[in-house]
């Protein structure tokens, strides 16, 4: 009976103790302003120790709200993702389009958790050295408290336009295509340096049980909140203090001592654009990926029942202008184009040899032209399967690509009807021309 006593007074002595450091730590002015500077056009949550989370949403208007909060009962002060023109006017009733005309932008958090410590600093050092490979030299990096670390990338070194689409306006779907771009491409690189970490190099080789061990990346989401620099964690008592990347690999926890901390700036002096790449890399091998999904779906869904026709004298003029739009050459889009084109000549009658002079001559007009192999991939793929049609015209094919099908074209479906249908046309018509003049 004294050990069940002795047991439940253990939680509430760590309690006080943790409380009684709080106070102390959070009186400082150099914590207060640290983390009241990072807080501008951030909601704000405060965290209690025995009632979760706090009101939402809130922000600080000054740096003493934050000693207030803690004289209260907060342990923990949590952040938004997002930057606002008004925190507090965010609210659950307000729509998608609503909540894009009053968000400024976002940084790029990357949060690593892990069940181990030295696999969250693993994985944070892949990321930093795969971001410095993408130009970016200027990179946020911090403790959680716990056993991982928070990456950042500003605002700032992200361009506020990609292809006429605001920025702002994409979160958090941008902001998780990088995050799974980031996580595909570290992913090999990982494996094997974990493997270096353990006996058991056949259990972390395979990728699906290796889930238990591997470090994982936390996903975004709307209104996502994550600890903010130099808050404490309530659990060890530890700060989420600000390393620099040089100090990651000797980084202990012991470091990271309330009573020791030292004021580090989060918040990196960032470049403009300077994430531009890494974006725009990201974007496109998520394009590339779905299209393959996609094209994979399609042919299932239609390759049963289509059957080819053979049109003779086949005319350019007879193509829809969808099509002759991404024969003139395309600046971005370039595989689903290719996809577009191969399936259009086969589903037309176009044999071979002509199909692949058109397809290569096609390339050659492409502002940067897709590499041989991939188009010599693409060929073997299409020719170990049955003709289908391209996409219909209502298809996000056309759109993805900037190209937007005509109120004419759409009445037709699909471009091989199209071009069916004006060809028959022009046969008829030279057709009554020839009986005129005999």
């Amino acid at each position: 009976m004294q050990e069940e006593e002795s047991q439940k007074e253990e939680p509430s002595i760590k309690e006080q103790r943790i409380k009684s450091i709080m106070q102390l730590y959070y009186s400082r002015p150099d914590i207060q302003e640290a983390i009241y500077k990072f807080s501008k056009d951030r909601e704000i949550v405060p965290s209690y120790m025995m009632e979760g989370f706090g009101k939402r949403p809130d922000s600080l208007q000054y740096k003493s709200d934050i000693f207030q909060m803690v004289k209260k009962g907060a342990t923990s002060f949590h952040c938004s993702e997002e930057l606002w023109n008004n925190p507090l006017a965010i609210s659950t009733e307000l729509n998608e389009k609503q909540l894009n005309e009053i968000r400024k932008g976002w940084d790029f958090i990357m949060d690593i958790d892990s069940k181990y410590l030295d696999y969250s600093k693993i994985l944070a050092k892949q990321i930093i050295s795969f971001l410095e490979f993408h130009g970016i030299k200027n990179i946020g990096l911090k403790f959680s408290g716990s056993k991982g670390f928070h990456i950042l990338i500003p605002w700032e070194a992200f361009p506020k336009e990609i292809n006429e689409i605001k920025t702002s306006d994409m979160f958090p779907e941008w902001p998780r295509i990088i995050l799974k771009y980031i996580s595909e491409k570290t992913k090999p690189q990982l494996i094997k340096e974990i493997t270096k970490l353990t006996s058991k190099s056949k259990y972390v080789k395979d990728e699906n049980s290796a889930k238990e061990v591997m470090p994982d990346l936390v996903l975004v989401s709307s209104r996502h909140l994550f600890r903010m620099p130099y808050s404490l964690h309530e659990k060890t008592g530890l700060a989420s203090a600000v390393i620099s990347p040089e100090e990651l690999e000797n980084f202990q926890p012991k470091n990271a001592a309330p009573l020791k901390i030292k004021i580090k700036n989060f918040m990196p002096n960032a470049v403009k654009d300077e994430a531009k790449e890494l974006l725009v890399h990201a974007l496109d091998w998520y394009k590339d990926k779905n299209i393959e999904k996609d094209f994979s779906s399609f042919s299932e869904k239609i390759q049963k029942d289509f059957k080819p026709i053979k049109l003779d004298n086949l005319s350019e003029k007879n193509f829809p202008p969808s099509i002759q739009k991404i024969l003139a050459g395309l600046s971005d889009g370039k595989k689903r184009g290719l996809f577009i084109l191969i399936n259009f000549f086969r589903a037309v009658g176009v044999e071979k040899e002509e199909l692949e002079q058109r397809i290569y001559s096609w390339n050659g007009k492409n502002e940067t032209p897709l590499k041989k192999g991939y188009i010599q991939s693409q060929l073997l793929w299409s020719y170990r399967n049955k003709p289908i049609p391209p996409p219909n015209f209502d298809k996000d094919y056309y759109k993805g690509i900037g190209i937007v099908p005509s109120q004419e074209e759409l009445k037709f479906k699909n471009p091989v009807s199209y071009t069916i249908k004006k060809s028959l046309q022009e046969n008829f018509k030279n057709s009554n021309k020839f009986k005129k003049n005999n």
